[in-house]
């Protein structure tokens, strides 16, 4: 931010990345999606860990395609770019016997003698660190690497090799060969299945979030409450980092900018952090690239995310089920209570504008409402509830006569597809993860600065309609709202669509049936 970079401080990681990993002698698996704090995390760990080991930290992303063309070209390579490092650690003490120039013999043989005879003379226990580890350009030459690896761990006692061995990438080394391998071989891989378990969460916490505030609030004096504005970025991201670090970025580099906002407090609040996260989800960034890229690529997975957000499919989280795994690698999902979740709000956000923006160039919805768009706003103010209105008018005129599983799978998606135009570019939506289910969702929409909440629900009688009434009242309560909107897709022949207001337990409900 501005002159100062404001990070969350690691020191608590770190420790406990020592003692229960590196002191303990373990190789381990850093895989986490992109962008999620691994090559920081790595360079704060190099340093932390200097003082009692020779650290060597490679990044294999600057080994080129070429140096994975064979064994010998690997491992000469590999040889070069240790060597170099080596100059820069203590005072360049530690040696590693290069080959012979022009020797064709040389390959990981020779390469793990030198290795080894490097870290029996080192001063200090070696800990080696690659980030980076799926970038190798060559699958087997990659593998092979990390089978003499593995052999040398499992007769350290007798040969000397280093004391621990940290990687880092996206891929797990179980499923290297995802990406290695065509997409219709995906086969698992183990070569390296001694590596320990890495547990430590790799999210920042609201806690750490307020604290990164603090020093920000410390130099600036903004009259932010660090903790409740911790709270809001954490519940737009569950703490993944880059976006933690983009929301904050774009409060400070941008938002304190602009002249709606008067004061330094105002920008630091629930409004100025929507309005970051709305301006994000707009930007082309690597992350959100990647996560479109790997819906392509694996289908399965896409489904299986549709379903969630759009029918509140309720899936056991199974990491051996391959679209769970994937997921869950690239860091799109997560196991809460039991069941897969999208990983953060932002991500849902973002994976339903992606889904909605494909359904949009066939959807009557979506046209519909670009039609009637214009309607809805009055004085800079949406009305939620002429807008129900016309979605009940439109949904009785094209979706009437389909069945009722067709609405139970579809139904929110055209509500969806029919809110989209109408708050796209001014406002931003996303369903509250706690209460969707296959009959309820709640949608929370914020338009220039005021927001709707709108139950989405499919009907199972009187009695449940009247509990979902009950449940919305406190849903309002708990957002100190005193308005709130029912929609609701009924299957009874004898219904009566359209809208109405009621009042229950001092809140309003408008109730829209179609």
């Amino acid at each position: 931010m501005q002159d100062k970079h404001y990070m969350v401080r690691l020191d608590h990681r770190l420790k406990k990345i020592k003692e229960d990993y590196v002191d303990a002698g373990s190789y381990f698996v850093i895989n986490k999606g992109r962008q999620y704090g691994k090559t920081t995390t790595l360079q704060a760990l190099a340093k932390y860990l200097s003082d009692a080991y020779i650290v060597l930290s490679l990044d294999f992303q600057l080994l080129g395609t070429e140096d994975f063309t064979d064994e010998m070209t690997f491992s000469c390579s590999l040889v070069e770019y240790i060597s170099r490092k080596l100059k820069k650690i203590d005072g360049g003490t530690i040696d590693l016997q290069s080959p012979v120039p022009n020797n064709t013999d040389y390959g990981l043989k020779e390469l793990f003698v030198a290795l080894s005879n490097m870290c029996e003379s080192s001063p200090r226990p070696m800990v080696l660190i690659i980030d980076e580890v799926d970038s190798a350009g060559n699958n087997q030459v990659f593998i092979d690497f990390l089978a003499q690896l593995r052999g040398y761990y499992l007769e350290r006692e007798e040969t000397s090799i280093f004391h621990s061995v940290v990687l880092a990438g996206v891929y797990d080394i179980k499923n290297l060969k995802l990406k290695f391998r065509s997409e219709t071989e995906h086969q698992y891989n183990s070569p390296w299945n001694i590596a320990a378990k890495f547990d430590i969460d790799m999210d920042f916490s609201v806690n750490q979030i307020a604290a990164m505030l603090g020093e920000y609030e410390d130099d600036y004096h903004t009259g932010m409450n660090t903790q409740t504005v911790a709270e809001e970025i954490y519940a737009y991201t569950s703490g993944y980092p880059v976006l933690v670090s983009s929301i904050c970025k774009y409060i400070d580099e941008k938002l304190l900018c602009e002249s709606s906002f008067e004061e330094g407090s105002a920008v630091w609040s629930a409004d100025g952090v929507a309005k970051a996260v709305k301006n994000i989800l707009k930007e082309s960034i690597p992350l959100f690239e990647s996560m479109v890229k790997q819906l392509d690529i694996y289908k399965d997975l896409n489904d299986m995310i549709e379903g969630i957000l759009y029918q509140g499919r309720r899936i056991p989280f199974e990491i051996d089920v391959k679209p769970i795994n994937i997921g869950k690698m690239f860091g799109f999902l997560k196991e809460v209570n039991g069941q897969v979740a999208i990983a953060n709000r932002i991500f849902e956000m973002k994976l339903l504008n992606t889904f909605i923006t494909k359904e949009a160039l066939k959807s009557e919805s979506y046209r519909s409402a670009q039609r009637d768009m214009n309607q809805f706003v009055e004085d800079g103010r949406l009305n939620m509830t002429l807008l129900l209105e016309k979605f009940v008018t439109h949904f009785h005129d094209v979706y009437d006569m389909r069945d009722e599983r067709f609405i139970e799978d579809n139904g929110r998606k055209f509500f969806l597809l029919y809110l989209k135009p109408v708050i796209n570019g001014t406002g931003n939506y996303y369903i509250e993860a706690q209460t969707r289910d296959a009959r309820r969702t709640d949608v929370i929409v914020n338009y220039c600065g005021e927001q709707f909440i709108v139950e989405l629900k499919i009907w199972h009688g009187s009695e449940y309609n009247e509990r979902g009434e009950r449940q919305l009242t406190e849903y309002l309560e708990y957002y100190h709202k005193d308005k709130g909107y029912l929609l609701s897709f009924n299957f009874n022949q004898k219904k009566k669509t359209g809208v109405k207001e009621i009042q229950i337990g001092g809140k309003t409900i408008v109730e829209a049936v179609v």
